[in-house]
């Protein structure tokens, strides 16, 4: 499972409306009849137009300055592994969404007229989108550049001596980049992966717009507040404060877990990418000491992540400092990916 949850802007400073990032969400329904559309939703409520959405996010600003979030954007990427447990992808990914809006609203150290944040408090809107494009910085489009410059590169030769500023043989030039087309080191159903090109499989996942205020438009409610959960005094009340993302993290995992029944090997959880950062010693043993059957699961998850699993360490001697070191740059990568860390 991979969850990131960020503040809009357009350059340095933050959107003063959703209707850019709405109108981009609505990029899959592009050229699609009303019936085949993906339709907003929230808690309770399925089939909202982008048009109300932006109006009720928009709407719900009462006394934020410019210079403050006015939403936030939560992306949700279940891995495939996660994906291949859902018996219907849509549903259950909105199901999911419900579910996990809970774990967003008690993971604020907030009190609304003396009690806690419920998510009847939040206001939010969800939308499920089932493709993917690679970007200019995914790996396979960065290991790919070499071949795409020097293929630009003959392309150009080839449109010269059509137009007649140069002479050569446009065949062979054609031949060359055919071969390059092919020898590119990442390719998907047989051509060379480029920025722009559709991502193959499941890439189901979601995104959630959610207001900086809540359902009342007089409480502020940031879950990018540096603190974790303290109290200040604002205008002579003692004010608590905070939002636990590692509280919310752990809980969004443990939630698919139960509500899907999906047994998590340690290499995707998130304990395992905690254990990683603050301990790698740590983590390499825990990898280690799993039953055969979990550490068979385990590399191979991390494997396909790109790890050099032939340079892991076989027991607890060989997990001297260099090697783990070395490991590190490769397992780092793996557990930013969505099949492996929040």
């Amino acid at each position: 499972m991979y969850i990131t949850i960020t503040a809009q802007k357009i350059g340095p400073n933050y959107s003063q409306s959703s209707g850019d990032f709405v109108a981009y969400l609505e990029k899959e329904n592009q050229g699609l009849k009303q019936e085949e559309m993906e339709h907003f939703f929230n808690q309770y409520g399925d089939e909202i137009g982008a048009t109300e959405v932006v109006k009720d996010i928009d709407g719900n600003t009462a006394k934020l300055k410019k210079k403050e979030p006015k939403f936030y954007s939560i992306t949700v990427s279940p891995s495939k592994y996660e994906l291949r447990k859902l018996e219907n992808s849509l549903e259950d990914l909105k199901r999911y969404t419900r579910e996990i809006m809970k774990d967003y609203a008690v993971s604020f150290n907030r009190e609304i007229n003396g009690r806690k944040v419920t998510v009847d408090d939040i206001k939010y809107y969800a939308k499920i989108e089932h493709q993917r494009t690679f970007k200019g910085t995914d790996k396979q489009v960065r290991e790919n550049q070499p071949f795409a410059t020097r293929i630009l590169k003959l392309k150009q030769e080839i449109r010269k001596i059509q137009q007649g500023e140069a002479i050569g043989n446009i065949e062979r030039l054609k031949l060359k980049i055919g071969k390059l087309e092919k020898e590119a080191p990442h390719q998907q159903d047989g051509r060379r992966i480029v920025q722009g090109m559709k991502k193959a499989g499941d890439q189901s996942h979601i995104h959630i717009i959610v207001s900086r205020k809540d359902m009342s438009n007089s409480v502020s409610l940031s879950p990018g507040s540096k603190y974790k959960a303290s109290e200040v005094i604002m205008n002579g009340k003692m004010v608590k404060r905070g939002f636990d993302r590692d509280s919310f993290f752990a809980k969004a995992e443990q939630t698919f877990d139960i509500t899907f029944g999906y047994k998590r090997n340690y290499a995707e959880s998130y304990k395992s990418k905690k254990d990683f950062i603050k301990n790698p010693k740590l983590y390499f043993s825990t990898l280690l000491g799993l039953p055969a059957g979990e550490k068979a699961v385990a590399f191979k998850i991390l494997g396909k992540a790109g790890v050099p699993i032939a340079s892991i360490p076989t027991n607890k001697v060989q997990l001297a400092l260099k090697t783990i070191r070395y490991l590190k740059r490769g397992v780092d990568v793996a557990i930013k990916s969505g099949s492996i860390g929040i």
